[in-house]
């Protein structure tokens, strides 16, 4: 088993190193990794950092840079590089618990043709489990997020002939697009298989995409529009209300942002009830968007 380890960075030379500790404490576990990680035009000493990392020659190590064209185009791009039979995508600021391959090794045989990843816990920094529990061993990510009520944040573990089949779709020159418009077209044909163990630990930085939502919706809004319009191809039995509503704001309010009409958005939502839900909140939502993004 060897795992391919992908992290996209710009400008972190300061964080960089405490995932390369946690990947050095996950060697006494036997398992084979590589980390390719992809500098997104910095201009800090990541580069001198990462020379640090290659010359102690704890494990394989391949850096690689581009103009800064965002985390999306800087994964799309070491893809190609992966050797490993997992891939695991992980940004700059997260790293991994001390037992994390010990816990991927132990669950690796329940990988087979029909599961593109394994999914696990992911934690903060005060040991908090980032989300819920999960409540069925196999399922989707959609389903997983639509119909079974989760929010928070989970670890994929690829299986890297499958992810190495997809990339991350953006539109229209945008740097960034939500991850999951590549899983809810990895759920049409494949499945997840989770695990109630955590492997990754996150801390959120102030200039990340997290804490900087509005601004990361007002630069990549034809992306986010084709995403909620896609969102609508899936079958909605069983989707929660909740959720229901929250595809449908979203969906107007991207649709206002691209200024899609609302003939041309509405076309999509299928589904009687949504219909309904979307008319209702059309104009409030519209209007809401125009006072909210102007």
């Amino acid at each position: 088993m060897k795992i391919s380890i992908l992290t996209p960075t710009y400008n972190r030379a300061k964080l960089l190193n405490r995932l390369y500790k946690s990947l050095v404490e996950n060697t006494k576990y036997n398992v084979e990794i590589e980390w390719l990680i992809m500098d997104d035009g910095s201009n800090d000493n990541t580069s001198q950092e990462v020379e640090k990392f290659i010359k102690e020659n704890k494990f394989d190590i391949q850096y690689y840079s581009q103009e800064n064209k965002g985390k999306m185009v800087a994964i799309n791009n070491l893809i190609g590089y992966a050797t490993g039979d997992l891939i695991i995508e992980c940004d700059s600021d997260d790293y991994f618990k001390n037992n994390a391959f010990l816990t991927i090794k132990n669950t690796f045989n329940e990988m087979d043709d029909n599961t593109y990843a394994l999914c696990y816990l992911k934690y903060d920094q005060n040991e908090c489990n980032i989300g819920n529990l999960f409540k069925q061993k196999e399922t989707t990510m959609f389903d997983l997020y639509f119909k079974q009520g989760e929010d928070g944040e989970k670890v994929l573990v690829y299986n890297a002939k499958i992810r190495k089949q997809f990339s991350y779709e953006l539109e229209n020159n945008e740097k960034f697009i939500t991850e999951a418009r590549m899983y809810h077209k990895m759920d049409m044909q494949y499945k997840i298989k989770c695990f109630n163990e955590p492997i990754m630990i996150c801390e959120y930085q102030e200039e990340g995409y997290s804490k900087n939502i509005i601004e990361v919706f007002k630069k990549n809004p034809f992306g986010y529009y084709q995403y909620f319009k896609e969102i609508f191809e899936h079958d909605f039995k069983g989707v929660l209300l909740k959720k229901r509503i929250y595809a449908i704001k979203h969906y107007i309010l991207f649709s206002v942002l691209t200024n899609h009409s609302f003939i041309e958005t509405i076309k999509q939502v299928k589904v009687n009830i949504n219909k309904l839900l979307f008319v209702i909140a059309y104009l409030p939502g519209k209007m809401l968007t125009k006072r909210k993004f102007k």
